[in-house]
């Protein structure tokens, strides 16, 4: 797994090489990324100043004279409510936002680049993790200083850092870069994403058949991603309804309401009266999707 650069120690120096690229490789992906990532590894700061490594607990020099940011701004910074992330699957969110800029800053230049990205903790100043997107947004321009503008943000559970402690509230921001300058804006608080952590639920009604008014006995787990193994674990002490719905009939009506044991296991025991579907049903938390079980099928005789 590659560290990223959001999270691992970086010298203010090459905070700044990183964006020394040629003008021409601005739009590729590799290029780019790490880019934003040191940019945004260079610009997220401590109260003293020092350039910050969110989650690595560790600063770098800020330079002692930079040149101007670029002459931008965003708003109207729209992404999806939340995201699901599961252990080996890579995942793509777009943003949309309004960049508005200077009228002597040509967004179609070789040398200028944005984007959106998305950070945990309660300010980018304490950031405990950065997430960017392969490529730059494309934009569209509404006026001589307005454009209309789309970012992806890529996150790979094989590839990008996560720890199971991220998943929860997400800020949005965006990222101008001036390659010519060496110089870039970032803008954070733009808006709010989770990032959660995928669940799986899964249900067994046994026996099957059976006789009208004997007990069936129903199972299942509650499971999540861990990111930190790649696997999924079970999520302990969340409750979890078991449901029912009656054969012919589309509605799932609430039997009675379980919770996961310390490995997400679920047991409970209810009465044979009528054919029909048992699944368990989890509810979600922000740090955890909700999820259904398939219904399983009980032939009651």
């Amino acid at each position: 797994m590659r560290t990223r650069a959001t999270v691992a120690a970086v010298s203010g120096a090459l905070a700044l090489s990183a964006l020394a690229v040629p003008a021409a490789q601005a739009s590729d992906s590799s290029s780019y990324r790490a880019r934003a990532e040191q940019a945004l590894a260079h610009i997220t700061s401590s109260a003293s100043g020092a350039a910050t490594s969110p989650g690595s607990g560790r600063t770098a020099f800020r330079a002692a004279a930079e040149p101007p940011a670029p002459d931008v701004s965003f708003s109207n910074f729209k992404i999806a409510k939340a995201v699901k992330v599961g252990t080996t699957a890579r995942v793509s969110i777009t943003a949309t936002y309004t960049l508005t800029h200077g009228a002597d800053v040509d967004i179609t230049s070789d040398d200028f680049a944005n984007g959106p990205f998305i950070y945990k903790g309660s300010s980018l100043d304490n950031a405990e993790n950065v997430l960017v997107g392969e490529y730059p947004a494309t934009c569209t321009a509404t006026s001589a200083t307005t454009a209309d503008c789309k970012g992806a943000i890529e996150i790979d559970p094989g590839d990008d850092y996560l720890a199971n402690a991220n998943a929860g509230t997400w800020s949005g921001g965006g990222l101008a870069m001036d390659y010519s300058t060496e110089s870039q804006k970032v803008q954070g608080g733009l808006g709010k994403i989770l990032v959660q952590r995928a669940s799986k639920l899964t249900v067994n009604a046994s026996p099957e058949p059976v006789k009208k008014g004997k007990t069936i006995t129903v199972t299942g787990k509650l499971a999540r991603a861990n990111w930190e193994t790649f696997k999924y674990a079970g999520y302990a002490s969340q409750p979890v309804k078991l449901q029912f719905r009656k054969a012919g009939s589309s509605t799932y009506t609430t039997v009675k309401t379980i919770k996961t044991d310390i490995k997400g296991n679920l047991s409970t025991t209810v009465k044979a009266s009528v054919d029909g579907y048992f699944r368990y049903g989890f509810a979600g938390t922000s740090t955890t999707p909700a999820v259904n079980a398939a219904g399983d099928y009980v032939d009651v005789r």
